[in-house]
């Protein structure tokens, strides 16, 4: 690749008008006006805002930015208390047409008013509602950075609708007036530096959260930590960006202390660093998704194990038919449920056997005869194997079985091989060893006798012994147990060890900082917060800073010369192109740009309208 340095300067400045006179500058000058924030300049530039927004829809928010907008804040219907929310420069012109011959509240104040029918004189006949809570918050410091004048009035269905229509038919000469857009407030927060795109998004959790792992997941990325990661990590890019750029602009009028080749060397240890930094970032928050999505659990066994009785027993209902007929279950059975604070999706499955004789098959009662397996109970035993490969956690349940040598531990060997299939697939394994009141109760104090732990670490050396656990499906339906009272069949103890498992996999990952150290254990606890649109632009700036490394790291191409041009003129035999580097980082810097709705890159707008009205 062959690229011709402009010896024009009239030219260069054409093209690049926040570049002009680029021969003249510094060094550290060049860097400092190369990375002025373009928003900075956009902002002057009314004809920007204009064409910033594609559809017509986001060319009204961004012109629309002064008029006074209003909604119903509470959730619509019949309650006890309702709450309206103005904002915009009309707040305080609503409040005086609704509460006339009263001075505005105190900022941040409590007030009690009767709100009157601004198109009539007050009276006792044109009351909207006589107990209404009026709070007033002056610019900036609110929730839309704007003024905001809150109502909080009794939740009757006609009160609401009463007040939210005196609000639409006053007319303002100062302002427009009009009902919010979804997500409208939320916009103006942004717009106005209150809040960052990772924080709104953040919001939408909090809303959404059903358990306790959520709610904390929601909080963690409230805070305005995750927007000032990306903005850092943004902004380094952008000065090596500069660095590399400065080679191209600078090589043959300035002298630099640092050859060309150590200057990208340099340039490359700190993307590296980067890299790693956003490589732990990604693998964090792939468990964060477990808590803001559900970890999918799979029960996995043999026919009549007491897989569906394992699940009837864990949800408190009977989600799932059990029968001592082999085959019940075909189909996949998921259920949702709060394990501990934790959000599952416990998925009973076909149990899974082969045909054959039948001898010690099923039951394990070693009766014999043929085995068939229909077409339908074959479908439902491979979606059983497909369904344990794509859950993060798989409940092996095995069961005692009357033998003539008494009870044993019955394993079907397609389960075996399906288990197997799961370590190699690197799934998280938990064994419950079911109807365990077959044994001895001498036996069961250990709670398990040493023969059958040791045939269990035979069967399955995948499996830690603190995630084995022995259980009765039987005692936890009775609520009797010679061994416990107040945990009959061991439920509770395989609960708790589910909660642990949970709490291990979903932990956040640490690595070590740039002096040896390791970060403080909150920095990777954020990554948890991250969501999937921002993992993914994430995982696109990891690939551009890979190939930003593939570009200037002779060690990685086995082909390469070795050879460098600062200017992208560029030998036949050179591999590392300056030009081509720079662009990588200007493309995962646009990569985080995405991810909190501020910087250079062009398509951030078309981000902002998805994300605000969710």
């Amino acid at each position: 690749m062959r690229v011709c340095r402009p010896q024009s300067l009239k030219w260069a400045t054409s093209i690049c008008p926040f570049r002009t006179q680029t021969r003249t500058l510094g060094y550290n000058e060049f860097l400092f006006r190369r990375h002025v924030p373009i928003r900075e300049a956009q902002a002057s530039n009314p004809q920007f805002l204009i064409r910033s927004f594609s559809s017509t829809k986001r060319n009204e928010f961004m012109l629309d930015g002064d008029s006074t907008i209003y909604a119903l804040s509470t959730a619509p219907g019949r309650a006890a208390i309702a709450v309206i929310r103005v904002s915009g420069p009309a707040c305080t012109s609503i409040y005086k047409s609704l509460c006339p011959n009263h001075p505005i509240p105190k900022p941040r104040f409590a007030t009690l008013r009767t709100l009157y029918d601004p198109d009539h004189p007050p009276s006792t006949n044109t009351v909207l509602d006589a107990g209404a809570l009026v709070l007033y918050f002056p610019s900036p410091k609110t929730v839309t950075g704007e003024d905001v004048l809150e109502l909080h009035i009794h939740g009757g269905p006609a009160i609401v609708k009463a007040v939210l229509g005196a609000i639409s038919r006053k007319s303002h000469v100062d302002a427009v007036v009009r009902y919010a857009e979804p997500g409208e407030f939320t916009r103006r927060a942004f717009m106005n530096d209150r809040l960052g795109l990772p924080q709104i998004e953040a919001l939408g959790d909090t809303l959404s959260a059903d358990t306790e792992q959520q709610r904390r997941l929601a909080v963690r990325g409230s805070s305005d930590a995750l927007l000032k990661r990306y903005e850092n990590w943004r902004q380094q890019l952008l000065y090596a960006r500069g660095e590399l750029e400065a080679l191209i602009d600078f090589s043959e009028d300035q002298h630099f202390d640092e050859s060309t080749e150590e200057l990208v060397s340099s340039v490359s240890m700190q993307v590296r660093g980067l890299r790693r930094q956003i490589g732990f970032h990604i693998r964090n928050a792939s468990k964060g998704e477990l808590l803001r999505n559900g970890i999918k659990i799979a029960l996995l066994g043999a026919p009549n194990a007491g897989k569906s009785s394992l699940l009837n027993r864990v949800v408190g209902k009977e989600a799932a038919i059990v029968s001592t007929e082999e085959g019940t279950t075909r189909d996949i059975v998921d259920v949702g449920v709060d394990i501990g604070g934790w959000y599952c999706k416990l998925g009973d499955m076909a149990g899974i056997r082969a045909e054959g004789n039948g001898t010690g098959s099923g039951s394990g009662s070693g009766s014999s005869g043929k085995i068939v397996i229909g077409a339908v109970e074959k479908e439902g035993i491979r979606r059983a194997r497909e369904r344990a490969l794509e859950s993060d956690v798989v409940v092996v349940v095995a069961s005692i079985e009357e033998s003539s040598h008494g009870p044993r531990l019955f394993v079907e060997p397609e389960v075996l091989d399906a288990v197997n299939d799961c370590v190699e697939a690197g799934k998280c394994l938990i064994l419950a060893i079911n109807k365990c009141d077959k044994l001895e109760v001498n036996g069961r104090h250990d709670p398990l006798p040493r023969v059958l732990q040791s045939t269990i670490s035979e069967i399955f050396p995948a499996v830690p012994k603190e995630r084995v656990f022995a259980i009765s499906c039987n005692e936890a339906q009775q609520g009797v147990s010679p061994l416990s009272e107040t945990d009959p069949g061991n439920l509770q103890g395989f609960l708790r060890g589910l909660i642990s498992t949970f709490e291990q996999i979903a932990s956040p990952l640490g690595m070590e900082d740039d002096n040896g150290g390791q970060y403080d254990i909150s920095y990777w606890e954020d990554s948890l917060g991250v969501t999937h649109r921002q993992s993914s632009n994430l995982q696109k700036c990891l690939d551009h800073l890979e190939d930003f490394l593939f570009q200037t790291s002779p060690s990685q191409n086995p082909d390469s010369s070795h050879s460098i041009s600062s200017f992208g003129d560029f030998a036949e035999d050179s591999e590392i192109d300056i030009v081509t580097a720079a662009e990588h980082l200007r493309f995962a810097a646009d990569m985080l740009a995405r991810i909190t709705g501020k910087g250079e890159s062009g398509d951030v707008e078309d981000v902002l309208g998805v994300v605000f009205e969710k």
